[in-house]
């Protein structure tokens, strides 16, 4: 047996930890991924919550260049999120902007020309953005589906914008949609966050999980083959490195997001997950 995860603070927690999944790293592999993605788990891509918008209704761009717009009147009810407290993804989302408090104020401060003030019971800007953009009617969905159409659909007159998923930008023309990534958004516009590869403790067949944990990662083509093709779309980055990127994805050290920090993303999103809870 073997486990493909996109929650890897909860993975690094509740499962690594305690020994119920090992890290396995495919020896011809082992020289085409960077360490920081072999270790403490093996990371398969990287894959983002960022800030989605319609680009039909914003041919010029991104309505928003800097994350506390969103606070402000003018979008109030117009900014979309899958429910936090149902999806791992975007708690780590909401969690890594907290983790981020220097550069969330001095977003603040290019946004409003003032310093922020705190709120007494918060821990940093990050915090206080969390908090204002739930008081600014934050719209909590239960799908993705529900969020692209909501954004995406083409001729929509004044369409919300919404953390979405970037690669699902992949189904503009199967469903009528005209998802784009707003990127250039100050501090950033959301996170990449890794799929992770691992063999399950006491698995009935560890050579199978092994071999099934290196079929993931492709062939020696330049896409990566069939093995690779259904996550080498738009939005989704290969940590393979002699796999090249979809020619439509904006170039990964030009992607204005996030990284996880695993570890600390981990250590904190019970202490945010308390803080959303309160703001429903």
């Amino acid at each position: 047996m073997w486990v493909y995860i996109a929650d890897a603070p909860v993975a690094l927690r509740d499962l690594l930890a305690p020994g119920r999944i090992h890290t396995y790293v495919p020896p011809r592999l082992a020289d085409q991924i960077e360490n920081r993605f072999k270790a403490p788990l093996l990371v398969h891509r990287l894959s983002t919550k960022v800030l989605m918008y319609n680009e039909q209704a914003y041919p010029d761009g991104s309505p928003v260049t800097n994350l506390w717009q969103l606070t402000l009147p003018e979008w109030s009810g117009k900014v979309m999120m899958v429910d936090p407290t149902q999806r791992g993804e975007l708690l780590d989302l909401l969690t890594e902007i907290a983790l981020h408090p220097d550069e969330m104020a001095a977003a603040y401060k290019a946004q409003f020309g003032s310093d922020i003030v705190i709120d007494d019971d918060l821990s940093g800007a990050g915090e206080q953005f969390i908090r204002n953009l739930f008081l600014n009617d934050l719209v909590l969905v239960s799908n993705s589906d529900d969020l692209n159409k909501a954004v995406g659909t083409r001729d929509a007159k004044d369409p919300p914008v919404a953390f979405g998923t970037y690669s699902d930008r992949r189904d503009n023309e199967e469903e009528g949609w005209a998802l784009q990534v707003a990127n250039d958004v100050e501090p950033a516009n959301g996170i990449l966050f890794p799929a992770v590869l691992a063999v399950a403790d006491k698995a009935p067949s560890p050579a199978a999980a092994r071999l099934l944990i290196d079929f993931m990662f492709g062939d020696d083509t330049a896409d990566g083959g069939p093995a690779f093709a259904p996550f080498n779309v738009p939005g989704d980055y290969a940590t393979r490195t002699t796999i090249a990127d979809d020619p439509d994805s904006v170039p990964l050290e030009d992607l204005k997001a996030w990284t996880i920090n695993t570890e600390a993303v981990a250590e904190h999103r019970a202490r945010i997950a308390d803080l959303i809870i309160t703001l429903q």
